[in-house]
């Protein structure tokens, strides 16, 4: 097998709002793991990480469906769990766990991510209606 067929076993690694989530991922854990307090470790912390996780999760897994609509439904649970990660944002900053600019960079990555979810979900979509 060459090295080209072997990169694409995994294709899903090679979709931008895959790579993006996965740093978006990265990057929050870290603040959160910094900056939430220690009673919130199997809270908001454990719920905000789970989220985190689905996003690039579900992309993972739904890339290998047999059928675009499968696919596209992961999509929309990828979507879903950028929402949950928003509100868990949203809750950080009520309890004072993150500071406001913090707070915006993150909401501005979700926006973006969330964006490229949708309209790559749209696609998918699309491609199955033309099968």
């Amino acid at each position: 097998m060459g090295e080209k067929m072997k990169d694409n076993v995994f294709r899903f690694r090679e979709f931008p709002v895959y790579i993006k989530a996965r740093g978006f991922r990265k990057e929050l854990k870290h603040l959160s793991r910094k900056l939430f307090p220690k009673e919130e470790r199997f809270c908001l912390t454990s719920q905000l990480w789970r989220a985190l996780d689905s996003i690039v999760l579900n992309i993972a897994e739904g890339s290998e469906r047999y059928s675009d609509i499968d696919f596209s439904r992961f999509l929309n649970t990828s979507l879903t769990s950028v929402n949950e990660v928003v509100a868990c944002l949203d809750c950080a900053l009520d309890d004072e766990y993150i500071a406001s600019q913090d707070y915006q960079k993150f909401v501005n990555i979700a926006e973006n991510i969330y964006k490229q979810l949708r309209a790559f979900a749209s696609k998918v979509r699309k491609d199955a209606s033309r099968s």
